[in-house]
């Protein structure tokens, strides 16, 4: 390769990863329900996490990386229990924000619950929703898809705005 094309492929090559650190970065993976997948999906993150500190220069605080490995699991685990059909796990960087999806093919959208120490078991979204700085539920044309996202650096905004927000979208506990 002559000189000329060697700096002209150098300057695709920056031109590529500063398109890839500027643009979106994701990962999916689909599960079927079986032992052991929440576990997978959490390994699949800590890959996604890394992968994003390593090859992309962002940090990634322990506060974010133990919060985007707690809402895969949680909204994976809802998934399992409620649906006969496989998940699909996404996680994409938006901005400074991990945004995590499950889709599954139950049509039935969660409901949300207000907090109740009393209440045995069923804290899994209250658990999203006290980490996440965003979540949502969406109807699809087969089952749903659950949002959440977390700020790869810092504090989700504030636990009652969340809470408001969800119910009012449809969002919470089944």
């Amino acid at each position: 390769m002559n000189k000329a094309a060697q700096d002209e492929a150098a300057q695709d090559g920056a031109a590529r990863n500063d398109r890839l650190q500027d643009g979106l970065v994701w990962m999916s993976a689909a599960y079927e329900g079986v032992p052991g997948d929440v576990a997978r999906a959490r390994e699949t993150a800590r890959a996604f996490l890394a992968r994003l500190e390593e090859d992309h220069g962002h940090r990634v605080s322990d506060r974010a990386a133990q919060a985007v490995q707690l809402v895969v699991s949680e909204l994976l685990t809802n998934a399992c229990k409620h649906t006969s059909g496989p998940a699909l796990v996404g996680l994409e960087l938006v901005g400074g924000l991990v945004e995590i999806t499950v889709r599954d093919s139950d049509p039935g959208l969660p409901v949300a619950r207000s907090a109740d120490p009393a209440r045995v078991g069923q804290h899994g979204l209250e658990i999203v929703m006290a980490v996440s700085e965003d979540f949502a539920v969406y109807q699809e044309p087969v089952g749903k898809r659950v949002t959440a996202t977390v700020r790869l650096t810092g504090e989700p905004r504030g636990r009652d705005e969340r809470m408001a927000r969800a119910a009012g979208d449809g969002g919470g506990e089944r």
